[in-house]
């Protein structure tokens, strides 16, 4: 069995948050500069946004508007609302990544390894054949071939033909 390592995110993951009542998250969905916070569609119920500590390019969030720390904490047409968007983010990556696969999920709690507590979200992440390499564990850095903002750009013209 092959293993994955991402040394690089162990920094994100320690390092201190800063106390706010409210989340990264509900900050940016209060936000209406969607280019600066790479919000690239919006729902009734939730919103997608490109990671800007993303494991691979393109790596996606689907989060709901509503704060919560798990599933429970979602209505039905809430978490509908958010596997919908899911779906339909995971096929903008398709057809403007054009990745091998995806690895889809969630990280509730700190233990699981979730970097923002208190408001659950979807990860997207398009992985591609050879797509780790020497480079994080030599020099600490990830290639991350495009720019958030171009990429922003596609997957929010493939959403919004």
């Amino acid at each position: 069995m092959e293993q994955l390592h991402a040394p690089w995110r162990i920094e994100y993951i320690l390092a201190p948050k800063p106390e706010s009542p409210e989340s990264l998250f509900a900050r940016i969905a209060q936000s209406n500069d969607d280019e600066a916070n790479y919000v690239i569609a919006r729902d009734r119920t939730c919103f997608a946004v490109l990671n800007t500590y993303p494991y691979n390019g393109g790596h996606l969030l689907i989060v709901p508007y509503r704060q919560t720390p798990d599933l429970n904490g979602l209505t039905d047409e809430e978490l509908t609302d958010l596997m919908k968007l899911t779906r339909r983010c995971q096929n903008a990556l398709t057809s403007v990544m054009k990745p091998d696969g995806f690895n889809i999920g969630l990280n509730l709690g700190k233990v699981a390894g979730a970097g923002i507590l208190g408001h659950l979200h979807i990860h997207i992440v398009p992985r591609w054949l050879g797509d780790t390499n020497f480079m994080p564990i030599l020099a600490n850095t990830v290639v991350v071939p495009e720019a958030l903002r171009e990429v922003a750009a596609k997957l929010r013209a493939a959403l919004n033909p």
